[in-house]
């Protein structure tokens, strides 16, 4: 993201500065030097943060446990106050396209919510705008760039060292959808941009309880359907209701 961004800073048509900032959780073994270094052959600014989130998570959560939630909230609480202790108007965010369909699994799996990651948003405590520039990137090509350019790798000895994940799991039926139907990533992407909310189930986005057949023909209404012959062949258990 940072190789992108400052590619940009000398293409794009308006100016912006930059500042790395990492959060140095006191991780045992954590190779301190290395970014550090690699920032400065770049000539970038940047800020390390130094807090033991590390001791903290491995004192409240139960060896065994997933330590994801509560490292993220520690990470996210620290990023939105050293922001605005740099007087910084955006915060920039690696995830790309697959951590995007990803988290819209987790939520629909485990929080029975459809919801994902916007490119951009106002954060809860309503003080900073996160972006993503990444977002529409595939993580192959980002690994492919990451090897190309021989970036310097640093590893997780918390979240990265669980294999029990359900974003471990989760990441892993995506990608063999992909092997098996190639595109299908892609396409649940898209998905994510192009929702039908009179085809959902939300009545907080659409009016189901007060709608009315209007005799206007409506694009969108039940010809929207997908082409799959088995969408447009009825069910033998439909039902239709007639009202007087």
């Amino acid at each position: 993201m940072l190789d992108i961004l400052l590619n940009l800073q000398v293409r794009a048509p308006i100016k912006f500065s930059l500042i790395a900032v990492n959060l140095d959780q006191k991780q045992p073994g954590f190779p301190e030097e290395v970014l550090p270094n690699y920032l400065r052959s770049r000539g970038v600014d940047f800020h390390i943060e130094n807090q033991d989130t590390y001791a903290i998570v491995k004192r409240l959560i139960p060896e065994g446990k997933t330590t994801c939630s509560l490292c993220s909230r520690l990470r996210r609480g620290i990023l939105y106050r050293v922001a605005g202790e740099l007087g910084a108007t955006k915060i920039a965010l690696g995830h790309h396209r697959d951590d995007m369909v990803t988290t819209l699994f987790l939520n629909m799996f485990f929080g029975s919510r459809l919801k994902g990651m916007p490119p951009k948003l106002v954060s809860d405590d309503g003080r900073n705008v996160v972006i993503r520039p990444l977002a529409y990137v595939k993580e192959p090509d980002l690994v492919r760039w990451a090897e190309h350019r021989e970036f310097p790798i640093i590893p997780c000895n918390l979240c990265g060292s669980q294999e029990n994940l359900q974003r471990v799991q989760v990441k892993a039926m995506i990608n063999e959808w992909e092997k098996r139907y190639p595109g299908r990533i892609d396409n649940i992407f898209t998905a994510m941009g192009n929702i039908v909310p009179s085809h959902m189930m939300d009545k907080k986005l659409f009016p189901f309880e007060t709608m009315k057949a209007t005799g206007v023909a409506d694009a969108g209404g039940d010809i929207a359907f997908d082409d799959d012959e088995s969408c447009a062949t009825p069910s033998p258990a439909s039902v239709i209701t007639l009202q007087r």
